[in-house]
């Protein structure tokens, strides 16, 4: 499903969430609209690299950021291996792969808008 939010278009697969289509699509109004800071979405994490990336991602906190080594060190792995497994996030928003960022820079971000949208996203948070 497209997700439009901030001037970006986020692709979410639902078929991860289990939830209706017209409850994510609430919640995620919700959250750009500033009145959500958390998903009250079931995701079903895959069984793989990504899965754990995802898992890593999923409780840093509304307005906080960690950096790519910061997870890459958590699982043991290469920042950059773990800048991939961000940019193949199914549940972009819901889990939150924008608030993962490279030490230097913002990084990147794989939703339409890319890194002006990531820029856009943790700008909403910081308020």
């Amino acid at each position: 499903m497209h997700v439009e939010l901030l001037g970006g278009t986020v692709d979410v697969d639902a078929g991860l969430i289990d939830a209706p289509d017209g409850e994510i699509r609430e919640q995620v109004a919700a959250y750009a609209a500033g009145d959500r800071r958390e998903f009250d979405l079931p995701v079903a994490v895959p069984d793989d690299f990504t899965g754990d990336v995802m898992a890593a991602m999923a409780p840093i906190p509304y307005g906080e950021t960690r950096t790519y080594g910061d997870l890459a060190t958590e699982l043991d792995t290469a920042p950059v291996a773990v800048g991939q497994a961000c940019g193949h996030n199914p549940v972009p928003i819901v889990v939150p792969c924008h608030r993962v960022v490279s030490a230097a820079s913002l990084g990147g971000y794989s939703a339409a808008g890319g890194v002006e949208l990531k820029a856009r996203l943790l700008a909403l948070e910081a308020r």
